[in-house]
Order: C-alpha cells, then sequence, then structure tokens
C-alpha cells in the first residue's frame, strides 16, 4: 500500500535498526481516516475468503481492527485481552504472547462464548516482527475450533523472523500493506 509507505516515511520515525514510530497516526494519536483506507484494503484483499469475525489483540489492534470491520459487513470485533478481572467470563481460551516492544510475555484470554467452531476468523494487528502475537491469537482461535482465513498486518518487519514463521512454518495466509526490509541509522527501506 504506497500511501501506508509514504505515511510512515513523512509520518513515521525509525530508531536504530529495529523500531518503527508510527504513534502519530496509529497507535497513540489514530489518523480515523486513514485507517479507514487500510479497512478499505484488508477488505479488497481478503474479499476471496468468507470473514464472520475479526480477532485482534489488545490496545493497539483494536481501533484498526474496528474500522476495518466496517468493511466487512460489520462482522464483530473480539478482541484478547493481557489481563484478568472480575468481570471477565471464567469460561475463557487461555495462551501467551511475547511482546517485542515491551520486552515481556502477557497472558492473553478470550471468552469462549465469541468464538465458536463455525466462525471464519480474519486476524488483524498494527505490527508482524517476531510473529508471537498472530501465532497466539491463532492458537486461541484453534482452540475454539474456528478457522482462520488469513492474518491482515499493518507493517511488517520483514527482516525479523515472524512473517518466514507464519508463511512457511506455519503455513498461514499473511497479507501485509507495508514491509519494511531494513532499517538503517533511522533510514527504511521496504520491500517491493
Amino acid at each position: 500500500m504506497e500511501a501506508l509507505k509514504k505515511k510512515i516515511l513523512t509520518d513515521g520515525a525509525a530508531y536504530g535498526s529495529e523500531i518503527v514510530k508510527v504513534d502519530s497516526f496509529i497507535n497513540h494519536q489514530i489518523d480515523v481516516a486513514f485507517l479507514n483506507e487500510i479497512g478499505k484494503e484488508f477488505a479488497r484483499i481478503f474479499s476471496d475468503v468468507e470473514i464472520t469475525k475479526i480477532i485482534t489483540i489488545e490496545s493497539s489492534g483494536i481501533a484498526i481492527a474496528v474500522i476495518a470491520a466496517q468493511y466487512f459487513n460489520n462482522v464483530p470485533v473480539v478482541f484478547a485481552k493481557k489481563s484478568e478481572s472480575r468481570n471477565l467470563d471464567p469460561d475463557k481460551y487461555h495462551g501467551e504472547v511475547y511482546s517485542f516492544t515491551k520486552q515481556k510475555v502477557y497472558p492473553i484470554m478470550i471468552s469462549k462464548k465469541y468464538i465458536s467452531p463455525n466462525d471464519k476468523i480474519l486476524i488483524i494487528d498494527d505490527f508482524l516482527a517476531n510473529g508471537k502475537a498472530a501465532l497466539a491469537l491463532n492458537n486461541l482461535c484453534e482452540q475454539a475450533g474456528a478457522t482462520v482465513q488469513g492474518i491482515g498486518i499493518v507493517i511488517e518487519k520483514g527482516f525479523q523472523p515472524g512473517g518466514k514463521l507464519l508463511r512457511e512454518i506455519n503455513n498461514i495466509r499473511v497479507e501485509s500493506l507495508a514491509i519494511i526490509d531494513n532499517i538503517d541509522n533511522g533510514v527504511i527501506t521496504f520491500r517491493d
């Protein structure tokens, strides 16, 4: 998605050789009009498969998933929670995910009443680095017996192993709107 690549270069920033900061439009301050374009693009890319629910993980994936859902006939969005609370359904699917950004492991959970074996799932997230969040969400869907139709990623760090892990080892359809091949002293190079 050329508009996304341009937005990353003009409104984002890169630090070192691994960090891409897009908090000015995706995951701290949200450019709703631009996320609408991202949602439309996900709907176009996944128009060949049936989607009954969109799954994401809190918190950065929620805005993207909710906006995208309107282009999938307003399917429900379910997000994996990272912490227990008194009002969380005790009957839930559990997993763990390692956060590349925060350098820690989080438990994740989704109530069993929100995913069923009849569901055809699209997983959406903002970043793909090591693939841990996507794999953990895929695992929750497998626990439910749901079918994962694909994973939609806004920005993939192609120089990290997540994309290869998901596509080649786990044979999952992954569609990334922008793939960064390299970051060198703050200069981002995209895959064509």
